[in-house]
């Protein structure tokens, strides 16, 4: 029996992951800030939303696709910029690159990448690529990035604004060392430090390079400094999204950096609903954080987000088996949206309305009266 038989569940994806993987990787991957009270809000907050199914609607054919910042994806589900890919597979990046491509749907290509921007590109050609750029002290060299980003066909650029400061984490039971596989981060330097990578001078050559902590003045600085639409990911407030909108941005993705950050914040798609009023669809809004089913995604399409993104468990398929296992994680997880909008009674994503949606806690009540659905 092959290993992608055994596999039903993004569950079974990470169980698989952890068999796999070197101890240290998964410590990476897994790390929560503080006490995780945020990573595990994120997975339980989805189920605090119950779906009000609609029947006797024509769903034998069923329409995943989306358009996301002008680019047509045949699924509402995309993936966010994550850290160390080389620690899940000796490809790293360039293999999660073909697994987003083989399911025609993006992905954000990570400053911590080992792979270049133009290798990124180069690895699937035909892919929906994506670049999230980090804040420097020297605009000079943001700005060369972004123009190779623009040349190697790029077609977004994101901002993470939930890391005031760097985490640069360090297990403090070993402190500082060099990890335990070849990592070089050539989205970061120009020319890379002699120093390796983990090591306590490498650490310091990135707190000099990086800025802490970025302003609204160094997103406005991107926004006017690239032809690329600008999405800033790390907005759970209100107001943030608000003033975002006031700036130019094109999008926002509401994430709380997977409970890796600040403990004690929201659940991403708790705030969802607020932050789709105060964009009043001015710019599209997509949310991150804790989908693993099929049916997460359509509760978050449902409270008004265009589309998911999803960190750990496309990690997890690419330990699991490579590029194949990031595409077997993203089919996973269109089989089992299809079939949940057909309970549902959709056909097509624009079908999702706030109606099929409400709180454990109000039965009966829509969790989101005052969403508008002009998103599609």
């Amino acid at each position: 029996m092959s290993t992608s038989a055994l596999i039903t569940s993004i569950a079974d994806v990470e169980k698989s992951a952890r068999e796999r993987l070197p101890d240290y990787a998964w410590a990476y991957y897994s790390r929560t800030s503080a006490d995780g009270q945020t990573y595990q809000d994120n997975l339980e907050a989805y189920r605090r939303y119950r779906l009000i199914p609609r029947n006797l609607r024509d769903v034998s054919i069923r329409d995943t696709s989306v358009t996301v910042l002008g680019t047509r994806l045949d699924i509402p589900v995309a993936i966010g910029p994550t850290a160390l890919h080389r620690f899940a597979h000796p490809d790293a990046e360039l293999a999660t690159a073909k697994g987003a491509a083989a399911m025609n749907t993006g992905m954000v290509l990570g400053s911590y990448a080992n792979h270049s921007i133009e290798e990124f590109a180069e690895a699937a050609p035909s892919g929906i690529r994506w670049f999230y750029i980090l804040f420097y002290k020297d605009r000079r060299h943001m700005k060369r990035q972004l123009e190779r980003a623009e040349r190697a066909g790029y077609t977004a650029i994101f901002l993470t604004i939930d890391q005031s400061f760097q985490p640069f984490f360090v297990d403090k039971r070993i402190g500082p060392r060099p990890y335990p596989v070849p990592l070089r981060f050539p989205n970061i330097f120009d020319v890379e430090p002699p120093h390796a990578v983990g090591s306590t001078e490498y650490r310091e050559r990135l707190r000099a390079a990086v800025k802490e902590p970025a302003t609204w003045e160094d997103v406005e600085w991107v926004r006017d400094n690239t032809r690329l639409p600008v999405v800033l990911k790390g907005v759970l407030s209100a107001e943030d999204a608000r003033m975002a909108v006031e700036r130019g941005v094109n999008g926002i993705l509401v994430s709380n950096h997977g409970g890796r950050e600040q403990d004690g914040v929201p659940a991403t798609i708790d705030v969802l609903p607020d932050i789709i009023r105060a964009v009043g669809g001015k710019a599209e809004v997509y949310v991150d954080g804790g989908v693993r089913t099929g049916t997460d995604v359509l509760k978050a399409l449902a409270l008004g987000a265009r589309c998911v993104f999803i960190g750990r468990p496309a990690l997890w398929g690419l330990a699991h088996n490579g590029a194949e296992g990031v595409e077997q994680v993203l089919q996973i997880l269109t089989d089992e949206l299809s079939l949940a909008m057909a309970r549902t009674g959709c056909a097509k994503i624009s079908d999702i309305q706030p109606s099929l949606v409400v709180h454990q806690s109000y039965y009966g009540i829509p969790a989101v009266r005052a969403v508008q659905m002009s998103k599609y």
